[in-house]
Protein backbone atom coordinates (compact mmCIF):
# COMPACT_ATOMS: atom_id res chain seq x y z
CA UNK A 1 0.00 0.00 0.00
CA UNK A 2 1.38 3.09 -1.22
CA UNK A 3 1.82 6.03 1.61
CA UNK A 4 1.27 9.68 1.04
CA UNK A 5 3.34 11.88 -0.79
CA UNK A 6 5.38 14.47 1.20
CA UNK A 7 4.12 17.38 -1.25
CA UNK A 8 1.17 16.52 0.10
CA UNK A 9 1.91 16.61 4.23
CA UNK A 10 1.36 20.76 3.79
CA UNK A 11 -0.89 22.53 6.79
CA UNK A 12 -4.68 22.07 6.63
CA UNK A 13 -6.87 25.25 5.62
CA UNK A 14 -8.08 25.83 9.26
CA UNK A 15 -11.07 27.63 8.09
CA UNK A 16 -12.44 24.61 6.32
CA UNK A 17 -13.02 22.72 9.20
CA UNK A 18 -14.31 25.99 11.01
CA UNK A 19 -16.73 25.94 7.80
CA UNK A 20 -17.46 22.28 8.42
CA UNK A 21 -17.62 22.79 12.02
CA UNK A 22 -20.43 25.63 11.64
CA UNK A 23 -22.40 23.79 9.20
CA UNK A 24 -22.70 20.68 12.04
CA UNK A 25 -23.79 23.31 14.36
CA UNK A 26 -26.40 24.90 11.53
CA UNK A 27 -27.71 21.48 11.64
CA UNK A 28 -27.92 20.45 15.45
CA UNK A 29 -28.97 23.94 16.85
CA UNK A 30 -30.36 26.13 13.63
CA UNK A 31 -28.86 28.76 15.07
CA UNK A 32 -25.25 29.49 13.69
CA UNK A 33 -23.73 32.87 12.44
CA UNK A 34 -20.91 32.60 10.22
CA UNK A 35 -17.96 35.76 10.26
CA UNK A 36 -15.34 33.18 9.15
CA UNK A 37 -16.57 32.67 5.44
CA UNK A 38 -13.89 34.88 2.60
CA UNK A 39 -16.94 34.86 0.14
CA UNK A 40 -20.30 37.54 0.02
CA UNK A 41 -23.59 36.02 1.11
CA UNK A 42 -25.32 36.99 -2.11
CA UNK A 43 -25.72 35.53 -5.13
CA UNK A 44 -24.03 36.20 -8.46
CA UNK A 45 -25.55 39.44 -10.31
CA UNK A 46 -28.67 39.20 -11.78
CA UNK A 47 -26.96 39.79 -15.28
CA UNK A 48 -25.03 37.01 -14.75
CA UNK A 49 -28.17 34.78 -13.58
CA UNK A 50 -29.62 35.91 -16.60
CA UNK A 51 -26.71 34.43 -19.02
CA UNK A 52 -26.29 31.82 -17.41
CA UNK A 53 -30.07 30.64 -18.08
CA UNK A 54 -29.06 31.82 -21.83
CA UNK A 55 -25.98 30.16 -21.89
CA UNK A 56 -27.97 26.30 -20.77
CA UNK A 57 -30.30 26.58 -23.64
CA UNK A 58 -28.50 27.81 -26.01
CA UNK A 59 -24.70 27.43 -25.87
CA UNK A 60 -22.72 24.15 -26.33
CA UNK A 61 -20.98 24.38 -23.09
CA UNK A 62 -18.18 21.69 -24.01
CA UNK A 63 -14.59 22.67 -24.28
CA UNK A 64 -13.52 26.23 -24.76
CA UNK A 65 -9.62 28.07 -25.63
CA UNK A 66 -7.59 26.39 -23.12
CA UNK A 67 -6.74 30.47 -21.93
CA UNK A 68 -10.64 31.18 -22.09
CA UNK A 69 -13.27 32.09 -24.45
CA UNK A 70 -12.85 35.57 -26.52
CA UNK A 71 -15.75 37.86 -24.97
CA UNK A 72 -14.75 36.70 -21.33
CA UNK A 73 -11.14 37.71 -22.45
CA UNK A 74 -12.25 41.18 -23.90
CA UNK A 75 -14.97 42.34 -21.01
CA UNK A 76 -11.64 41.59 -18.73
CA UNK A 77 -9.19 43.43 -20.94
CA UNK A 78 -11.97 46.45 -20.80
CA UNK A 79 -12.50 46.55 -17.26
CA UNK A 80 -9.05 46.57 -16.32
CA UNK A 81 -8.41 49.30 -19.29
CA UNK A 82 -11.63 50.98 -17.63
CA UNK A 83 -10.53 51.16 -13.89
CA UNK A 84 -6.74 51.81 -14.06
CA UNK A 85 -5.84 53.57 -17.32
CA UNK A 86 -3.52 50.75 -18.74
CA UNK A 87 -4.25 49.23 -22.39
CA UNK A 88 -4.56 45.79 -22.41
CA UNK A 89 -4.68 43.38 -24.76
CA UNK A 90 -7.13 40.10 -24.53
CA UNK A 91 -4.32 37.91 -25.18
CA UNK A 92 -2.62 38.95 -22.45
CA UNK A 93 -5.48 37.63 -20.47
CA UNK A 94 -5.43 34.34 -19.14
CA UNK A 95 -8.82 32.77 -17.94
CA UNK A 96 -8.45 30.27 -15.14
CA UNK A 97 -10.46 27.78 -12.81
CA UNK A 98 -10.26 30.19 -10.01
CA UNK A 99 -7.88 32.53 -8.92
CA UNK A 100 -6.16 29.17 -7.13
CA UNK A 101 -6.05 27.96 -10.42
CA UNK A 102 -3.86 31.18 -11.20
CA UNK A 103 -1.55 30.84 -8.51
CA UNK A 104 -0.60 27.50 -8.96
CA UNK A 105 -0.13 27.64 -13.18
CA UNK A 106 2.10 31.14 -12.29
CA UNK A 107 4.00 29.11 -9.42
CA UNK A 108 4.38 26.03 -11.60
CA UNK A 109 5.06 28.34 -15.13
CA UNK A 110 7.85 31.04 -13.47
CA UNK A 111 9.44 28.21 -10.43
CA UNK A 112 11.31 25.51 -9.97
CA UNK A 113 11.93 23.27 -7.56
CA UNK A 114 14.12 25.25 -4.90
CA UNK A 115 13.72 28.43 -6.08
CA UNK A 116 13.07 31.03 -3.62
CA UNK A 117 9.87 33.04 -3.67
CA UNK A 118 8.84 35.65 -1.14
CA UNK A 119 5.69 36.33 0.65
CA UNK A 120 3.68 38.59 3.57
CA UNK A 121 3.07 37.14 6.87
CA UNK A 122 0.04 37.38 7.66
CA UNK A 123 -1.08 36.72 4.51
CA UNK A 124 -3.57 34.02 2.61
CA UNK A 125 -2.03 30.43 3.63
CA UNK A 126 -2.75 28.78 0.12
CA UNK A 127 0.43 31.09 -1.44
CA UNK A 128 2.94 29.17 1.23
CA UNK A 129 1.34 25.83 1.39
CA UNK A 130 0.87 25.83 -2.63
CA UNK A 131 4.67 26.69 -3.15
CA UNK A 132 5.78 24.31 -0.43
CA UNK A 133 3.81 21.56 -2.00
CA UNK A 134 5.31 22.52 -5.61
CA UNK A 135 9.35 22.30 -3.82
CA UNK A 136 9.64 26.18 -3.36
CA UNK A 137 11.69 27.27 -0.45
CA UNK A 138 9.17 29.79 0.74
CA UNK A 139 10.50 33.31 3.11
CA UNK A 140 8.38 34.87 5.18
CA UNK A 141 8.36 38.69 5.68
CA UNK A 142 7.18 39.70 9.36
CA UNK A 143 4.84 42.62 7.84
CA UNK A 144 3.40 43.87 11.01
CA UNK A 145 1.45 47.48 12.01
CA UNK A 146 4.85 49.25 11.39
CA UNK A 147 4.22 49.04 8.10
CA UNK A 148 0.62 48.47 7.70
CA UNK A 149 1.25 44.45 7.68
CA UNK A 150 2.28 44.95 3.68
CA UNK A 151 6.20 44.16 2.26
CA UNK A 152 8.31 46.93 1.59
CA UNK A 153 11.60 47.31 -0.28
CA UNK A 154 13.71 48.10 2.80
CA UNK A 155 12.46 44.21 3.57
CA UNK A 156 13.34 42.99 0.12
CA UNK A 157 16.40 44.55 0.09
CA UNK A 158 17.52 43.11 4.18
CA UNK A 159 17.31 39.52 2.44
CA UNK A 160 20.85 37.35 1.68
CA UNK A 161 19.59 37.37 -1.91
CA UNK A 162 17.03 38.60 -4.54
CA UNK A 163 14.32 35.85 -4.46
CA UNK A 164 12.90 34.17 -7.54
CA UNK A 165 9.41 35.88 -6.75
CA UNK A 166 7.75 38.08 -4.57
CA UNK A 167 3.74 37.85 -3.72
CA UNK A 168 1.17 40.49 -2.35
CA UNK A 169 -1.44 41.39 -1.97
CA UNK A 170 -3.82 44.22 -1.58
CA UNK A 171 -6.43 44.82 -0.32
CA UNK A 172 -5.00 41.77 1.99
CA UNK A 173 -6.80 38.59 3.38
CA UNK A 174 -6.62 38.22 6.49
CA UNK A 175 -5.67 42.19 7.22
CA UNK A 176 -7.72 43.83 5.04
CA UNK A 177 -4.71 46.61 4.28
CA UNK A 178 -3.40 48.09 1.16
CA UNK A 179 -0.33 49.25 0.05
CA UNK A 180 0.61 52.91 -0.95
CA UNK A 181 0.76 53.02 -4.51
CA UNK A 182 4.34 54.78 -4.59
CA UNK A 183 5.60 51.57 -1.98
CA UNK A 184 3.88 49.62 -5.09
CA UNK A 185 5.90 50.79 -7.50
CA UNK A 186 9.28 50.96 -6.01
CA UNK A 187 8.47 47.37 -5.08
CA UNK A 188 7.77 46.69 -8.86
CA UNK A 189 10.93 48.37 -9.75
CA UNK A 190 13.22 47.20 -7.19
CA UNK A 191 11.85 43.16 -8.55
CA UNK A 192 12.83 44.55 -12.33
CA UNK A 193 16.19 45.37 -11.57
CA UNK A 194 16.71 42.35 -9.36
CA UNK A 195 14.98 39.69 -11.85
CA UNK A 196 12.03 38.74 -8.74
CA UNK A 197 8.54 38.39 -10.59
CA UNK A 198 6.38 40.26 -8.87
CA UNK A 199 2.80 38.62 -8.21
CA UNK A 200 -0.39 40.85 -7.43
CA UNK A 201 -2.98 39.25 -5.69
CA UNK A 202 -5.73 41.70 -6.68
CA UNK A 203 -9.14 40.12 -6.79
CA UNK A 204 -10.82 42.55 -3.51
CA UNK A 205 -10.19 44.98 -5.87
CA UNK A 206 -13.76 47.15 -5.97
CA UNK A 207 -14.22 46.38 -2.08
CA UNK A 208 -12.63 49.47 -0.54
CA UNK A 209 -13.71 51.99 1.80
CA UNK A 210 -14.25 55.97 2.51
CA UNK A 211 -11.42 57.29 4.74
CA UNK A 212 -8.67 54.54 3.37
CA UNK A 213 -5.36 55.65 3.95
CA UNK A 214 -4.48 54.88 0.47
CA UNK A 215 -5.96 54.65 -2.86
CA UNK A 216 -6.11 51.28 -4.69
CA UNK A 217 -3.67 50.90 -7.12
CA UNK A 218 -2.66 47.72 -9.73
CA UNK A 219 0.98 46.27 -10.28
CA UNK A 220 0.78 46.97 -14.44
CA UNK A 221 0.33 50.20 -13.37
CA UNK A 222 4.22 50.31 -12.59
CA UNK A 223 5.68 47.16 -14.11
CA UNK A 224 4.44 44.87 -17.28
CA UNK A 225 6.62 42.77 -16.00
CA UNK A 226 4.29 41.84 -13.07
CA UNK A 227 1.93 39.07 -12.73
CA UNK A 228 -2.03 40.47 -12.24
CA UNK A 229 -4.39 38.09 -10.53
CA UNK A 230 -7.99 38.72 -10.71
CA UNK A 231 -10.89 36.75 -9.76
CA UNK A 232 -14.67 36.92 -10.24
CA UNK A 233 -15.15 35.64 -6.63
CA UNK A 234 -15.19 38.54 -4.02
CA UNK A 235 -16.18 41.79 -5.79
CA UNK A 236 -18.52 39.97 -8.44
CA UNK A 237 -20.11 37.56 -5.32
CA UNK A 238 -19.16 34.48 -7.54
CA UNK A 239 -16.99 32.20 -5.25
CA UNK A 240 -18.40 29.06 -6.56
CA UNK A 241 -18.20 29.54 -10.41
CA UNK A 242 -14.47 28.84 -9.58
CA UNK A 243 -13.16 31.55 -12.53
CA UNK A 244 -10.40 33.66 -12.28
CA UNK A 245 -7.70 35.63 -14.49
CA UNK A 246 -4.10 36.62 -14.88
CA UNK A 247 -2.78 39.76 -16.90
CA UNK A 248 0.72 37.95 -17.75
CA UNK A 249 3.66 39.16 -19.79
CA UNK A 250 4.15 37.85 -23.37
CA UNK A 251 6.92 35.51 -22.05
CA UNK A 252 5.43 33.19 -19.46
CA UNK A 253 2.17 32.80 -21.58
CA UNK A 254 3.56 29.76 -24.02
CA UNK A 255 4.90 27.88 -20.14
CA UNK A 256 1.24 28.65 -19.33
CA UNK A 257 -0.53 27.27 -22.08
CA UNK A 258 1.41 24.32 -21.99
CA UNK A 259 0.47 23.69 -18.73
CA UNK A 260 -2.90 25.12 -18.45
CA UNK A 261 -3.69 22.50 -21.37
CA UNK A 262 -2.67 19.45 -20.04
CA UNK A 263 -3.63 20.06 -16.10
CA UNK A 264 -7.37 21.92 -16.62
CA UNK A 265 -8.07 22.04 -20.81
CA UNK A 266 -9.71 24.81 -20.25
CA UNK A 267 -12.19 26.92 -17.61
CA UNK A 268 -15.87 26.07 -17.11
CA UNK A 269 -17.51 27.10 -20.06
CA UNK A 270 -20.41 27.94 -18.33
CA UNK A 271 -18.61 30.38 -15.84
CA UNK A 272 -16.85 31.81 -18.32
CA UNK A 273 -20.27 32.71 -20.82
CA UNK A 274 -21.85 33.95 -17.93
CA UNK A 275 -19.03 36.00 -16.45
CA UNK A 276 -19.06 38.15 -19.65
CA UNK A 277 -22.00 40.01 -17.91
CA UNK A 278 -20.31 40.75 -14.32
CA UNK A 279 -18.18 44.14 -16.08
CA UNK A 280 -21.53 45.99 -17.59
CA UNK A 281 -22.97 48.95 -15.66
CA UNK A 282 -26.04 46.79 -14.32
CA UNK A 283 -23.89 44.16 -12.35
CA UNK A 284 -21.52 47.22 -10.74
CA UNK A 285 -24.40 48.97 -9.43
CA UNK A 286 -25.51 45.81 -8.05
CA UNK A 287 -22.17 44.88 -6.94
CA UNK A 288 -21.42 48.47 -5.72
CA UNK A 289 -24.53 47.65 -3.57
CA UNK A 290 -23.22 45.13 -1.74
CA UNK A 291 -19.78 47.35 -0.94
CA UNK A 292 -21.95 50.03 1.19
CA UNK A 293 -23.51 47.11 3.46
CA UNK A 294 -19.97 45.76 3.51
CA UNK A 295 -19.24 49.02 4.84
CA UNK A 296 -22.27 49.25 7.17
CA UNK A 297 -20.85 46.42 8.31
CA UNK A 298 -17.47 46.86 9.20
CA UNK A 299 -18.37 49.94 10.86
CA UNK A 300 -20.76 47.73 12.93
CA UNK A 301 -17.71 45.78 13.92
CA UNK A 302 -14.75 48.29 14.14
CA UNK A 303 -17.13 49.86 16.94
CA UNK A 304 -18.54 47.05 18.30
CA UNK A 305 -15.29 44.67 18.83
CA UNK A 306 -13.26 47.63 20.78
CA UNK A 307 -16.36 47.97 23.24
CA UNK A 308 -15.86 44.31 24.37
CA UNK A 309 -12.26 44.54 24.71
CA UNK A 310 -10.89 43.76 21.45
CA UNK A 311 -8.95 46.96 20.16
CA UNK A 312 -5.91 45.87 18.67
CA UNK A 313 -7.27 45.49 14.88
CA UNK A 314 -5.45 45.90 11.58
CA UNK A 315 -7.01 49.22 9.03
CA UNK A 316 -9.50 47.34 7.46
CA UNK A 317 -9.30 49.24 4.35
CA UNK A 318 -10.18 46.92 1.83
CA UNK A 319 -11.81 43.24 1.69
CA UNK A 320 -14.63 42.45 3.99
CA UNK A 321 -12.38 41.43 7.16
CA UNK A 322 -10.80 42.49 10.57
CA UNK A 323 -8.22 40.89 11.69
CA UNK A 324 -7.68 41.16 15.56
CA UNK A 325 -5.12 40.40 18.33
CA UNK A 326 -7.12 38.43 21.12
CA UNK A 327 -3.88 37.45 22.88
CA UNK A 328 -5.10 39.08 25.85
CA UNK A 329 -8.22 35.95 26.03
CA UNK A 330 -6.16 33.19 24.80
CA UNK A 331 -3.06 31.35 23.74
CA UNK A 332 -4.83 29.54 21.34
CA UNK A 333 -7.00 30.76 19.00
CA UNK A 334 -7.83 27.29 17.27
CA UNK A 335 -9.24 26.35 20.46
CA UNK A 336 -10.98 29.32 21.14
CA UNK A 337 -12.66 29.81 17.85
CA UNK A 338 -14.12 25.87 18.64
CA UNK A 339 -15.27 27.06 21.81
CA UNK A 340 -17.01 30.06 20.93
CA UNK A 341 -18.66 28.42 18.10
CA UNK A 342 -19.93 25.90 20.14
CA UNK A 343 -21.14 28.25 23.39
CA UNK A 344 -22.80 30.84 21.19
CA UNK A 345 -23.21 29.56 17.46
CA UNK A 346 -20.40 32.18 15.94
CA UNK A 347 -18.11 31.18 13.97
CA UNK A 348 -15.11 32.87 13.19
CA UNK A 349 -11.93 32.11 11.99
CA UNK A 350 -8.08 31.59 13.63
CA UNK A 351 -5.32 33.38 13.36
CA UNK A 352 -3.26 30.08 12.89
CA UNK A 353 -4.07 29.18 8.84
CA UNK A 354 -2.84 33.26 8.23
CA UNK A 355 0.43 33.48 10.50
CA UNK A 356 2.73 31.01 11.16
CA UNK A 357 4.18 32.70 14.38
CA UNK A 358 1.23 34.58 15.88
CA UNK A 359 -1.63 33.32 14.43
CA UNK A 360 -2.76 31.68 17.77
CA UNK A 361 -3.32 34.63 19.24
CA UNK A 362 -5.35 36.21 16.36
CA UNK A 363 -8.52 35.98 14.82
CA UNK A 364 -10.53 36.60 11.18
CA UNK A 365 -13.92 38.55 11.10
CA UNK A 366 -15.56 38.11 7.92
CA UNK A 367 -18.07 41.00 7.55
CA UNK A 368 -19.75 39.93 4.20
CA UNK A 369 -22.49 38.74 5.70
CA UNK A 370 -26.12 40.28 6.52
CA UNK A 371 -26.11 43.56 8.58
CA UNK A 372 -28.57 41.72 11.16
CA UNK A 373 -25.97 38.78 12.00
CA UNK A 374 -23.27 41.39 12.28
CA UNK A 375 -25.05 42.81 15.07
CA UNK A 376 -26.51 39.55 16.53
CA UNK A 377 -22.68 37.95 16.71
CA UNK A 378 -21.43 41.08 18.46
CA UNK A 379 -24.49 40.27 20.79
CA UNK A 380 -23.43 37.18 21.56
CA UNK A 381 -19.84 37.33 21.92
CA UNK A 382 -20.11 40.26 24.57
CA UNK A 383 -21.14 36.77 26.93
CA UNK A 384 -17.84 35.30 26.78
CA UNK A 385 -15.05 38.03 26.39
CA UNK A 386 -13.32 37.51 29.71
CA UNK A 387 -10.03 35.87 29.60
CA UNK A 388 -12.04 33.60 32.27
CA UNK A 389 -14.22 32.34 29.73
CA UNK A 390 -11.72 30.21 28.12
CA UNK A 391 -8.02 30.24 29.70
Amino acid sequence: MSTESLRSTIPPFYVMDVWKAAAERARSHGDVLVLAAGQPSTQAPAPVLRATRAAVDHELLGYTETFGILPLREAIAGHHSETYGYDVHPDEVVVTTGSSGAFTLIFLAAFDVGDTVVVARPGYPAYRNTLSALGCRVVELDCGPQTRFQPTVAMLEALPEPPAGLVLASPANPTGTMIDPAELAAIARWCETHGTLLISDEIYHGITYAGASTPTSSAWEFSRGAVVIGSVSKYFSMTGWRLGWMLAPAHLRPALQRLASNMTVCPPAISQYAAVHAFGPEAKDELDGHVRRYATNRALLLEGLPALGITDLAPADGAFYAYADIGHLTSNSLEWCARVLAETGVAVAPGLDFDTERGLRTIRFSFAGATNDISAALDRLSTVMSPNNFP
